[in-house]
C-alpha cells in the first residue's frame, strides 16, 4: 500500500463515525442517570449514548419538561453543571415516611440476640458472638452496622487479629444510657426505648441476663 493511499484510509477512518449501532435516544439517556451518582453533563452524556452533544442537549430539557408536565414523582434537574434525578418535592412527606418507617423497622429475634452478646461482650470478634450463639452471624452483624447500632472497634484482637465489634453511641441513645457501664440496670427501663418494641425490649433484658460472662447488677441497683 502506497504512503498516500494509507494516509487516505487513516484520515477516512478517523473521520468516520464508530459503526455502534445507536439505540433509541431518550430511553438510553434514562438508563444512563439511572445508575450515575453524581450530575452528567451534555459531552458525557453525548460520549455514552453515541449522538451529538447538541442532539442531547435538547433531549435532556424535552425530558425534563415531559416529567413536570406529567407530575411524574421525580424530576430532571441540571445542576452542578450536570444532569440527576431527584424526587420531587411535593412528595417529600411520603418519601420521608417511609424512609423513617425503613429506619425504624423492628429488629428480629437473630438480631436481638446478637446485640446482647455485642454489648455485653464488647469488643468481640464477630467469630466469638457466633461461638456464643451457636450459629453463623455474619448477616445479621451486617444488619446491626447499617442500622448503626453496631459499629467496628478501632482495635483488632490480638491473637488472632480478627476486627472486634462494639455497640455505638447511636444504640447508646436509642437504650436511654450515656455509658454500657449502665447497661445492667436498665432491664426495668426497656420497654420503654422508642426504637424498640415493646416485646423486644422484654427480650433483650431477657437476653442480657443469658449473656455468659455478663456484667451483674452493682449491689442495691
Amino acid at each position: 500500500m502506497s504512503t498516500e493511499l494509507f494516509e487516505m484510509t487513516e484520515q477516512t477512518t478517523l473521520e468516520r463515525p464508530l459503526e455502534i449501532p445507536l439505540a433509541e435516544l431518550r430511553p438510553s439517556l434514562e438508563a444512563v442517570l439511572m445508575v450515575a451518582d453524581q450530575p452528567l453533563d451534555d459531552t458525557t452524556l453525548a460520549s455514552a449514548v453515541c449522538y451529538t452533544v447538541a442532539v442531547v442537549a435538547q433531549a435532556m430539557s424535552s425530558l425534563a419538561s415531559e416529567y413536570d408536565e406529567s407530575r411524574r414523582g421525580f424530576e430532571l434537574r441540571n445542576v452542578a453543571g450536570g444532569w440527576r434525578y431527584y424526587t420531587r418535592e411535593d412528595f417529600a412527606p411520603v418519601v420521608e415516611r417511609f424512609v423513617l418507617e425503613g429506619q425504624q423497622a423492628r429488629l428480629t429475634q437473630a438480631a436481638l440476640e446478637t446485640l446482647a452478646v455485642v454489648a455485653y461482650k464488647q469488643p468481640v470478634s464477630r467469630s466469638r458472638v457466633s461461638a456464643i450463639r451457636g450459629v453463623n452471624v455474619d448477616g445479621v452483624m451486617r444488619t446491626l452496622l447499617n442500622r448503626g447500632l453496631v459499629e467496628h472497634h478501632p482495635e483488632r484482637d490480638h491473637e488472632t487479629g480478627a476486627q472486634l465489634y462494639r455497640t455505638s453511641s447511636y444504640f447508646l441513645e436509642r437504650i436511654g444510657v450515656a455509658s454500657i457501664e449502665e447497661l445492667p440496670e436498665l432491664a426495668p427501663f426497656l420497654p420503654g426505648v422508642g426504637d424498640f418494641e415493646d416485646d423486644e425490649a422484654a427480650q433483650f433484658a431477657a437476653l442480657a441476663e443469658e449473656v455468659p460472662g455478663g456484667r451483674e447488677a452493682p449491689a442495691g441497683g
